[in-house]
């Protein structure tokens, strides 16, 4: 069975799990802990609550091993407070608790923003001389920066590095998109020298972090250098970074570049968002290409993306500049009935 969910074959898996008791067999401790741990690595996590208690009802006395398969289970399935309670479980058993233990439930406690619980945790397993791994310290700079108490990650990373654990790059990525979410660019920048200078390898999700940080403080410019850059290492960018570069460019009146980059998403099999056809409108506006703009615009609403009002009332202008005025008429018309439905909304 063990090897079957090795080879990635979750449900043939799961099938042997059941002949076993089809056969009059009794599944033991560890075809429990393999079966729970196969899905919960597949992405059925879920099914840990009913596996655990059909376990317990069959008189299965839980190992280190179970124990752990079960807290991890709980934890990437929400419920997270039995997972604490099975720990403590664990420990009044006379098991004693691992670096994976400790592990899932920091993990479960900070993604729930329960930064106060996890770090707690954190400290009892430094205590009872548990040799801490990057999976641990990376959860908790991932929870502290996520609530914005960024100074806190700052100083788990620092620990980590003292005790010789050199960050790796989904650590350094949990930092720098904590600095980024606290608009801390500047400081988000800096932490990527370090990386850089650590010999640290950025990777795909490092540049979307830093080049959608950068959109959102209006550094346009900055963002397009770390996309030439991304580009130059042969990353491919994600929907989120396309999006926020066409946006940048087509704001900052790089509308060329802007168009360019559309262009290429679309190819490459890309679908735009609202976000992205808005502000290609309005940057084709803004630069007088009026008739691109519009057929944009037609574009957008076949698609079924919402226009902004601004986006609207920018192409209305230039098309009456370029003279377009039986284009001009049906913006004006649908600007109109976007008027008209926002006013409803909010009488209702």
């Amino acid at each position: 069975m063990d090897c079957v969910f090795k080879a990635g074959e979750t449900e043939k898996g799961r099938a042997l799990f059941e002949e076993i008791k089809v056969r009059g067999f009794l599944p033991d401790t560890r075809s429990y802990s393999i079966l729970i741990h196969s899905l919960v690595k597949a992405g059925f996590a879920r099914e840990t609550y009913e596996l655990y208690y059909a376990m317990k009802d069959q008189g299965c006395v839980l190992d280190t091993r179970a124990y752990n398969t079960v807290i991890d289970g709980f934890c990437k399935s929400g419920k997270v407070n039995k997972a604490y309670q099975l720990l403590e479980e664990m420990k009044t058993m006379g098991h004693h608790p691992t670096v994976v233990t400790y592990g899932s439930v920091v993990d479960g406690l900070a993604k729930i923003d329960r930064l106060d619980e996890a770090y707690m945790l954190f400290e009892e397993a430094k205590l009872n001389g548990i040799e801490l791994n990057h999976v641990i310290y990376s959860s908790l700079i991932d929870g502290f920066g996520k609530v914005g108490r960024v100074d806190e990650a700052y100083l788990v990373m620092e620990e980590m590095m003292q005790i010789g654990l050199m960050p790796n790059v989904y650590t350094w990525n949990c930092l720098l998109d904590g600095l980024v979410k606290a608009e801390e660019i500047n400081e988000a920048l800096v932490c990527f020298q370090s990386m850089k200078d650590l010999k640290c390898t950025p990777n795909q999700v490092t540049y979307c972090i830093l080049i959608n940080g950068l959109c959102k403080v209006r550094k346009f410019n900055k963002a397009f250098v770390f996309w030439q850059e991304m580009q130059k290492q042969g990353l491919k960018p994600n929907t989120i970074t396309y999006t926020a570069m066409i946006s940048g460019l087509a704001k900052s009146g790089n509308v060329a570049q802007a168009s360019s980059l559309f262009e290429r998403y679309r190819a490459s099999g890309g679908i735009p968002d609202s976000a992205s056809y808005n502000a290609m409108i309005e940057g084709l506006s803004i630069a007088n290409r009026a008739l691109q703009a519009y057929q944009l615009f037609e574009e957008t609403r076949l698609k079924g993306c919402s226009i902004h009002t601004k986006t609207c009332v920018t192409l209305l202008d230039a098309l009456h500049k370029a003279e377009c005025l039986e284009q001009a008429a049906i913006v004006g018309a649908v600007l109109r009935e976007t008027a008209k439905s926002q006013h409803a909304a909010r009488s209702w």
